[in-house]
């Protein structure tokens, strides 16, 4: 891809700063393809999301609400949604290792979203700091489509947030994010059509802007099929209509073809219909980019079908001498794993949707064309209900020539927001600031990384935590209650001290020094000090600590928690100071030497978490004998003999490491034999809610068409209870 000016400094804020960035700028500036650029070339570790299923998919990425287990419903500001952030282990990790947050469509996304975000990375990354300390890449458009808020919703935030735009967000306000316009269109090269385009954007067009927008006004307009002309509405069944009005003016056969699902793939995100009905000469979209070498057809390119059978649908575009011969097509639903080898963040695919790259195009809203482009275009845009629909309609054409209108539009129809303009105006002031200081905010960043490698606070805490436990609970242990106090002690005077008087001259040091080879000697030599009297007082504490137990359930519960933290925290550090004692520092691999260094700390716990939980086991139910413990490579008995001491379902799929849907597989199946009772499990609540639903529509068609009329907080595994339940009545039948 081209580059210019704006991407270059974005790039700069990106991988060389912490500074959070709003990248912004007018439709067909080329936001998406710098997105996927900075996925594939940052060192960065990275997770993109979106606030929509299908936004999600073209950004290879996952949803918002998905990622951080939020609620649909609006977030009140300093209010915790316990269970939806019970994050798996897996989960946990990759957020306390996230470096950078690219969220894409940010001009959808609501302020309470935005600080709901802020909750969970405080939670599990760092709670002293907005968004945990992660780096926000905001990318979209405030002129194009806005965020949803309903009567309702508008209600519960009117109190707490001023706006509903992202910037609205408290959490947002307490960083220092600079704004990036991108000023270059790649999508229409014609002065006079852009500059009529950016007074649309701007909400302020002139009368003469007017008049020339009109002329393209034609509601006579009758277009032949094979201009490859679309529709552009405001409105869903406005699209579908006319979709389903022209394919049945043709009076060829009409062919089915069916989507092939596989694993989980939610019907929000579907990128076509999961039930394709098209005939020979239907004009046809193509919804995804071809892949392979010949690059034949792109996402938004309009065609019309030449030839079809059961097994072969061929199309021809516009202006073309050859027919396109379309495959079935995948698209991929992940989620962010970390990959136990390279120890990156990496998607992991959860579910396909194989299908034929095509939709109908007679018509489509202009909230699907988003991110498109036409040759030809004709706009139904005077019912426009929100902010910037106008403008994303006209701004998805290439030139004015290619543009009919259906009905006139007004300056009641270009609806404007004052309150984008007015941040808008505000940021644009802010951005000459933070642009102007980008050499001093990459040095400040180089210094951050120097001071963090030599700050002790976890550690401290951690063993603060730890000796407090020890002295409440294991009186047992007089000598092992001494050790903790001196070692807290030693801690504070030989670490802490000293770490304080060496940031301090790290911070008063010039840049262009603490790059010299002798600052950097320095460097590797305070690791040596640090990593070896961190070892003299840590790991002789850690090995008395682990031999010692407690009777008092509080205390255990206690010990489980704040010995693997001090052993984490100290393993962590002592794994990054060694990187540095071997390879001395670096700031460009620093980032990655941090999270190799965590991962493999937690890999080295790992065998104390088994530990810890059989030990939480014992706790909970002395009188259990031995002979059980041998059965544990039963695994549906485990799960049954926790969820009769008290373990949710929620809370055995994380103390085994398991999908919440496995533990509800397994209870189901104890369900089906009758040793438990599916209201037990799911509550009566959910239960009378399903099986409701169940005894209407019956079993036979699956759980999917269940699911579809519950609420949106039924789960699967929920539904599978009731099925169980009524496996058992029929065999009783029977």
């Amino acid at each position: 891809m081209e580059t210019n000016n704006e991407l270059e400094l974005a790039w700069e804020f990106i991988e060389h700063t912490s500074t959070s960035i709003f990248l912004t700028g007018k439709a067909g500036t080329g936001k998406t393809t710098f997105l996927r650029s900075i996925t594939d070339k940052s060192c960065k570790r990275i997770v993109v999301v979106a606030p929509t299923g299908v936004a999600a998919i073209n950004a290879h990425g996952v949803t918002i609400h998905s990622f951080f287990q939020l609620p649909f419903s609006p977030y009140v500001p300093n209010t915790t949604f316990k269970e939806k952030f019970d994050f798996s282990k897996e989960k946990r990790n990759i957020v306390k290792t996230l470096d950078l947050l690219i969220i894409d469509e940010i001009s959808m996304v609501r302020s309470d979203l935005l600080d709901a975000i802020d909750s969970v990375l405080r939670r599990y990354k760092d709670a002293s700091k907005p968004f945990g300390g992660v780096q926000l890449l905001m990318m979209g458009d405030l002129q194009q489509l806005t965020p949803v808020v309903t009567d309702d919703d508008a209600k519960i935030l009117r109190p707490h947030y001023n706006t509903p735009y992202f910037f609205g967000s408290h959490a947002l306000q307490q960083i220092n994010y600079v704004t990036i316009e991108l000023q270059k269109v790649y999508r229409q090269q014609d002065a006079k059509f852009l500059d009529l385009l950016n007074s649309i954007r701007s909400g302020k067009p002139s009368e003469e802007d007017i008049n020339i927008l009109n002329s393209r006004f034609n509601p006579e307009f009758h277009t032949d099929n094979k201009d490859g002309y679309i529709r552009l509405t405001t409105h869903n069944a406005i699209a579908d209509r006319y979709n389903d009005s022209e394919l049945a003016k043709l009076e060829t056969e009409e062919y089915t073809f069916k989507a092939d699902i596989k694993g989980n793939f939610p019907e929000y995100s579907y990128p076509t219909n999961e039930t394709l009905l098209l005939k020979e000469d239907a004009q046809v979209m193509f919804v995804k980019n071809d892949t392979s070498i010949d690059h034949l057809y792109y996402n938004g390119k309009i065609g019309r079908i030449t030839c079809i059978s059961d097994d072969c649908i061929k199309v021809r575009c516009s202006g073309e001498e050859n027919d396109i011969e379309v495959q079935p097509q995948e698209w991929e639903n992940t989620k962010y794993v970390i990959n136990k080898e390279t120890k990156e963040i990496e998607p992991d695919v959860q579910g396909v949707f194989k299908q034929y790259p095509l939709r109908l195009a007679w018509a489509i809203t202009i909230h699907k064309s988003q991110g498109l482009t036409f040759e030809h275009a004709i706009i139904d845009a005077g019912a426009s209900f929100a902010s910037g629909q106008v403008y994303v309609a006209l701004s998805r054409c290439k030139t004015l020539e290619g543009m009919v209108l259906a009905s006139k539009i007004d300056n009641h129809a270009v609806i404007n927001d004052e309150r984008v303009d007015s941040y808008i105006s505000i940021q644009e002031e802010a951005a000459k600031q933070n642009i102007d200081s980008l050499e001093l905010q990459k040095q400040n960043y180089y210094k951050q990384q120097l001071v963090e490698l030599f700050t002790f606070n976890d550690i401290i805490m951690a063993e603060d935590n730890l000796c407090r436990t020890v002295i409440e609970f294991l009186h047992s242990y007089p000598k092992l209650t001494i050790l903790h106090k001196a070692t807290f002690k030693s801690l504070q005077e030989k670490i802490d001290a000293v770490s304080r008087k060496w940031i301090n001259t790290i911070i008063r040091t010039p840049y262009e020094e603490l790059t010299e080879e002798a600052f950097l000697e320095r460097v590797v030599k305070s690791a040596c000090y640090f990593n070896k009297t961190l070892k003299t007082y840590i790991q002789p504490l850690l090995d008395q600590t682990a031999a010692a137990k407690t009777d008092n359930k509080q205390g255990a519960k206690r010990l489980d928690t704040t010995y693997p933290e001090l052993k984490l925290a100290y393993l962590s550090k002592k794994n990054i100071l060694e990187m540095t004692i071997d390879n001395g520092f670096n700031s460009e691999s620093y980032l990655k030497n941090r999270q190799t260094a965590f991962l493999n700390a937690i890999e080295e716990i790992n065998p104390l978490a088994v530990t810890t939980r059989r030990r939480k086991k014992d706790y909970s139910d002395k009188e259990e004998t031995p002979k059980p413990k041998v059965k544990k490579e039963n695994t549906k008995e485990l799960t049954l003999t926790m969820y009769k001491k008290g373990f949710s379902p929620k809370e055995i799929a994380m103390e085994r490491d398991f999908t919440l849907g496995t533990i509800f597989g397994h209870l189901a199946h104890y369900v089906e034999t009758g040793e438990i009772k599916a209201p037990d499990i799911i509550g009566k609540e959910k239960y009378d809610i399903i099986n409701k639903a169940v005894n209407k529509i019956g079993t036979s068609q699956g759980l999917k068409v269940i699911k579809d009329i519950c609420p949106e907080d039924i789960d699967y595994g929920e539904i599978r209870m009731i099925f169980a339940e009524k496996a058992i009545i029929a065999k009783t039948s029977s």
